[in-house]
């Protein structure tokens, strides 16, 4: 039974490194710009949306161009704060090792 204390103990471990990651990556700020600067764009680590700012030429364009160029900076903001966050979580997950299963 050493073994599933030990193993016990390591998850808990990582929970605790989990919580103290989903803090930093509530505070790592990550800005994104589109439309050669029309479109900018502040997500967070978790992929909370902070601040949406657009150049008030782009309004005067298209209303299709203007809602691909936002479209495009939501997704490449989205695609930043995922990749950010797997790496970060990755860190913290790749020390839990479970025999056998890995």
């Amino acid at each position: 039974m050493a073994g599933v204390g030990k193993l016990l103990k390591q998850a808990q471990k990582m929970q605790k490194g989990i919580e103290a990651l989903q803090t930093q990556l509530e505070a790592h700020e990550i800005d994104v710009t589109s439309g050669g600067g029309a479109v900018k764009i502040k997500v967070n680590g978790g992929g909370k949306f902070i601040a949406l700012e657009l150049d008030p030429d782009l309004l005067k364009e298209d209303a299709k161009f203007v809602a691909d160029t936002i479209l495009t900076a939501m997704q490449d903001a989205a695609k930043q704060s995922k990749e950010y966050n797997d790496a970060e979580m990755q860190k913290v997950t790749s020390a839990f090792q479970v025999p056998g299963m890995f």
